[in-house]
């Protein structure tokens, strides 16, 4: 793309998007370009990866989606395995205005067999919970792999959803749990708002049944309450996947309150 028609493309975006409610991909366009000399600042693909990930989960603009559809595809005809993940990411969520597993297999495969590892993850995701394809565990199990090797939390955490459920590998508990506390050890500060629910969910869950360790209510508590803020601040960006994840950490809070009261001593009051 010509730097006149990227210019054209992004002031184009820019003169229709309401910036009230996309004020990061507003935010982006106007950094890139200047809209009194018509110059742009950056290469296409640095601006789309940028726009792909603005404004949290939301639905992508129209044009904006229109952009990024039009930038990828030229980019994994020419081989790029990091935009065949990125067109895979948005018709799986939706994001691009279609939801389709089919399709984001079809770009995640591509994606993985260039070697991106974030697309071999999403693939696991795929065959683990049968995303317009078989349930495959022993897949699932296979690229969760290679993304728990390079230090992905979410393909970790999915190892030890395996282990605890006994897909694929024989069922250990306790391994599923050592798993777990490896993810939240080894959480950085940039990964915490992404993947920090879903372990602090999974640890709530063992202390609350047992898994792995000893039942504990107070822990189950503490863990499902910060489960609770991490994912009600991705539910606020749009990130609407996980509602039920969301609702299901409120409920065991309810259950684990509702054991430890029956826990507490009782007493006898004497009017004096």
């Amino acid at each position: 793309m010509t730097e006149k028609r990227l210019f054209e493309a992004l002031s184009g975006i820019l003169e229709k998007l309401p910036e009230k409610e996309y004020p990061e991909t507003g935010r982006i366009i106007r950094n890139f370009i200047n809209l009194e000399t018509g110059a742009v600042f950056g290469c296409e693909c640095e601006i789309a990866d940028l726009l792909c990930e603005a404004d949290g989960a939301k639905q992508l603009f129209p044009s904006v989606a229109a952009f990024l559809m039009e930038t990828y595809e030229e980019q994994v005809k020419e081989g790029n395995p990091d935009a065949a993940c990125n067109m895979g990411a948005m018709y799986y969520t939706g994001r691009v205005g279609e939801q389709s597993y089919r399709k984001a297999v079809h770009y995640y495969t591509i994606a993985a067999e260039g070697g991106c590892r974030q697309a071999q993850e999403n693939l696991g995701y795929c065959y683990y919970y049968g995303r317009d394809t078989p349930v495959d565990y022993e897949k699932a199990f296979h690229y969760f792999a290679l993304g728990a090797f390079d230090g992905h939390i979410r393909s970790l955490y999915k190892i030890g959803d395996m282990y605890r459920n006994g897909y694929y590998i024989p069922q250990n508990e306790a391994e599923a749990f050592c798993i777990y506390r490896r993810c939240e050890e080894t959480m950085t500060e940039a990964a915490l708002p992404l993947v920090g629910a879903d372990v602090m969910m999974r640890l709530g869950d063992c202390y609350f049944s047992g898994i792995g360790t000893q039942v504990d209510d107070k822990k189950a508590l503490e863990y499902y309450q910060k489960a609770e803020r991490l994912f009600f601040t991705r539910l606020e960006q749009g990130d609407f996947l996980i509602r039920n994840c969301y609702d299901r950490v409120i409920k065991r809070q309810a259950e684990t309150r509702k054991r430890l009261q029956a826990t507490l001593p009782t007493y006898e009051w004497v009017e004096m």
